[in-house]
């Protein structure tokens, strides 16, 4: 053992010269402070290590020490309503003991292990069970059960069951027999190696929608349950403000938001924020079913690469018990520079603007691991992910925006323009697509009728006919537009203002439902109807436009209550009532 001294040290890059003692990607101690690091390259000569912590002070001759496992993370009770930092370390435990600051080599357990629980035992003598089937229930906040499971790679014959009653993380709760005869101490927790996907029955389509009360989000663009989103924007255009809206009202049971290289400053407010909101659901604190994952731009470069790999471990195990978990990812750009930066340090061929050759397999490994499947202890829970995409000077056409594009199925387009305008949310209407049409509109069509398909259509075309007019505007002005094209613009322009700007502030408009959002789409599209028909008897539109009846309907997200639909019928008869009176 003597020989796994360090020998060469290049920022979080580590060098031992000798290759035995390692394997690919296992989980080392480097140093004296025993900071993790994990190996990523063995040649005949050299071992390579990324160091998860500040390398400053080792020097060549420390020694290195292997662990024998990969990278892992444990998982349990006492996971939510916690903050991590990349590599699972509880911050708020490590202030408890070792103050502000984040000592090197800080080895505090994840996990609470003198905190007891309530257990509920599943299973008796004799049960035989399969990975990842529930043996334990434990409440693990007011709204979130915990269901304690089997590791996934284990099967066997419950040969001794405790009780119920009050047990800590590492306590004994059953013990099971396998194949082999062997014995099976198990606990309330497990662990997991991050780069590896945990296993699911089956996956499934992705045939329900994720419902987010955000109109252009549910209605235009809108995302499945287990599907893969994009929101790529320039400095300011609210990437992290649209992540905020999402996991406040999306209908997830649970959100993992990993806040990969962001400002201090702005993930301080973020865990502020989240520790006063109110989960509209329970009216309990958002923080009952949320996971924090804080990993700074001043941490170090290693942890933040490893931080969407913990993120997104941790919401498939709660996948795994059976829930729907949204993950959002803030921001995937940071991370693909922390890949740039190690590799830089490797001296490995960089490829376009300096990233690695193997960014879009990276990428690609990270989406794929989002989905709705049948999970191993029966039932159904789904992964969605949402990574946010910091492109500078927002050009859309680099490397981490293109390739992000590529893996991802829906992409919200943020527009400097629409949030210097204020207008919010701030995504561009033209730039901005969703695939999932086809797997969702079924579920559209049972739940709100055809209708709703129809309206959405209409309203996309309305908004692209707009965009092709207001270039011909440009040149020569609208006052040569004949009357039927004025009134797409002015009708596009009910929808921009009324339906699709958001007031995140408003008690009525900062969460619609379907059916409200369905009903606004049906009255603009009665007011343009009604309005063509007394345009075609050559009645100015000037005339229509005196009427108010456009401001009123930009008006009516906040005039019109979530629960009082039944105002929109008297919107309808007062446009017919107008333009009646106009036509005679």
């Amino acid at each position: 053992m003597d020989n796994n001294v360090i020998y060469g040290i290049n920022g979080p890059v580590v060098t031992v010269k000798n290759t035995d003692s390692f394997e690919m990607m296992e989980m080392v101690h480097v140093g004296e402070e025993n900071l993790v690091g994990e190996v990523i390259r063995i040649t005949d000569e050299l071992t390579t290590i990324q160091v998860y912590e500040e390398t400053t002070g080792l020097k060549p001759g420390d020694p290195v020490t292997g662990t024998g496992a990969p990278m892992n993370v444990l998982l349990g009770p006492g996971i939510i309503d916690n903050i991590f930092d990349g590599i699972e370390r509880p911050l708020k435990a490590i202030e408890a003991q070792k103050g502000a600051f984040i000592s090197r080599g800080a080895s505090v357990s994840s996990l609470d292990p003198d905190r007891r629980w309530t257990v509920s035992m599943k299973i008796k003598v004799g049960d035989r069970l399969e990975g990842g089937q529930v043996y334990a229930t434990l409440p693990e906040t007011p709204i979130i059960e915990h269901r304690v499971m089997l590791h996934p790679d284990l099967s066997g014959v419950v040969k001794e069951v405790r009780k119920d009653g009050e047990y800590r993380v590492f306590d004994t709760v059953a013990v099971i027999e396998d194949d082999l005869g062997e014995k099976h101490n198990l606990t309330l927790c497990q662990q997991w190696p991050i780069r590896t996907a945990r296993p699911v029955r089956q996956q499934l389509a992705p045939t329900i929608p994720l419902i987010t009360g955000q109109r252009i989000m549910d209605t235009l663009f809108p995302i499945a349950k287990g599907g893969a989103a994009a929101i790529p924007g320039g400095f300011g255009t609210g990437k992290t403000m649209n992540q905020h809206q999402l996991a406040k009202w999306c209908d997830a049971d649970i959100i993992v938001y990993v806040g990969c290289g962001e400002r201090g400053n702005e993930m301080s407010q973020v865990l502020d924020e989240f520790s006063e909101l109110i989960d509209p659901k329970s009216n309990r604190p958002m923080t009952d079913r949320t996971v924090l994952i804080a990993n700074t731009s001043n941490m170090p470069v290693a942890a933040r690469e490893a931080s969407i790999y913990t993120g997104i471990t941790l919401a498939e195990y709660y996948r795994d018990m059976g829930y729907h978990v949204a993950m959002m990812a803030d921001s995937t750009s940071r991370w693909a520079e922390a890949l740039r930066e190690i590799s830089g340090r490797l001296e490995e061929m960089p490829a376009e603007e300096g990233f690695p050759a193997y960014l879009p397999s990276r990428l690609a490994e990270f989406y794929e691991r989002g989905g709705r499947a049948d999970v191993l202890g029966g039932g159904e829970g789904s992964v969605t992910l949402i990574g946010a995409v910091s492109p500078q000077g927002s050009d859309f056409s680099e490397p981490v925006t293109q390739n992000t594009k590529r893996f991802t199925r829906v992409f919200w387009a943020l527009d400097k323009a629409l949030a210097y305008a204020r207008h919010y949310p701030a995504i561009n209407w033209i730039n901005s697509y969703s695939e999932y049409f086809n797997d969702l509109d079924p579920w559209y069509r049972e739940n709100l009728g055809e209708e709703f398909i129809e309206y959405r259509n209409r309203i996309s075309a309305l908004l692209q006919e707009e965009s092709s007019l207001m270039e011909i505007v440009k040149l020569i002005g609208a006052d040569v537009l004949p009357d039927d094209q004025k009134l797409v613009i002015e009708t596009a322009r009910a929808v921009r203002v009324g339906f699709l700007q958001q007031n995140a502030f408003h008690p009525e408009d900062t969460y619609v439902p379907l059916e409200k959002q369905k009903l606004m789409m049906k009255v603009i599209l009665h007011l343009h109807n009604r309005a063509r028909e007394v345009v075609a008897r050559e009645i100015p539109i000037s005339k229509i436009i005196a009427l108010g009846l456009f401001d009123k309907l930009a008006k009516m997200k906040y005039d019109i209550p979530n629960n009082r639909l039944d105002m929109f019928d008297d919107y309808l008869a007062e446009i017919d009532e107008k333009l009646d009176a106009l036509l005679q």
